[in-house]
């Protein structure tokens, strides 16, 4: 039955789908850089940001479920780091999570009509990650916009997984979290794979889990135990991933 549902999906995902992503970051990217430029990126963020990712996930249709939200405290900033395995990894975050966060994002994003300047316009950072210390000064930068409540997202893998399991993490989340201080929340995302997998255009609906886990705090962690961080944080993803 699956096939036969999937081959019907076609003509919507091309004739709507598509279609409503290309108009809808146009209309909304204009209307953030606006909005950041007048009023201020937060209020971007959680207005156009938010309705971007909750529209384009409605006409997929895409369904969330988040768990854990109870661990979010929204006076506290935040390293959130995540596994990543689709594009639609970003709708869930952006469009679910609910609090004010600043992305780091691959430089080539940059060049997106609407999307990459509305980015910019955010706040949200961009990286050149085939240049360590250009990479490194991107999150010095960053760690200025840390600050009341406003935390960083960044994907530890680096890239998407093209097999659902996780890769192993960089260190800049965790040496970043150490430097300013501030607590780690980890996420795991569940089922994105199937709506839209890795370097493909095979796109289906379906329902995606969102799972916020308890932050650690980084306070009885430092430089030389940097690696026991990042495997704990890592377990901690990786135990949400096996619980399903």
């Amino acid at each position: 039955m699956k096939p036969v549902l999937r081959l019907l999906y076609q003509p919507y995902k091309w004739l709507v789908v598509i279609p409503f992503l290309a108009v809808s970051t146009l209309i909304l990217g204009t209307l953030a850089v606006a909005i950041a430029t007048f009023i201020g990126p937060k209020v971007a963020s959680l207005t156009c940001g938010v309705w971007w990712a909750r529209l384009n996930s409605f006409v997929t249709p895409m369904l969330v479920s988040v768990r854990g939200k109870h661990h979010i405290d929204p006076r506290q900033s935040y390293v959130i780091i995540a596994n990543h395995v689709s594009h639609y990894d970003i709708f869930v975050l952006y469009g679910w999570l609910g609090i004010d966060f600043k992305w780091v994002m691959k430089k080539e994003l940059r060049n997106l009509p609407a999307l990459g300047i509305a980015c910019e316009k955010l706040g949200h950072i961009y990286i050149d990650r085939s240049h360590k210390k250009t990479a490194m000064a991107s999150l010095k930068e960053a760690k200025k916009r840390i600050v009341n409540g406003t935390s960083i997202m960044i994907f530890p893998e680096g890239t998407r997984s093209l097999t659902g399991k996780m890769g192993p993490f960089k260190k800049g989340a965790f040496v970043m979290a150490l430097e300013l201080g501030i607590p780690i929340l980890p996420i795991t995302l569940l089922h994105t794979d199937k709506i839209l997998p890795p370097r493909t255009m095979d796109l289906f609906p379906g329902r995606a889990i969102m799972v916020i886990h308890e932050p650690i705090d980084v306070s009885g962690y430092g430089p030389d135990s940097l690696e026991d961080l990042m495997t704990a944080a890592r377990e901690v993803i990786q135990a949400g991933l096996e619980s399903q």
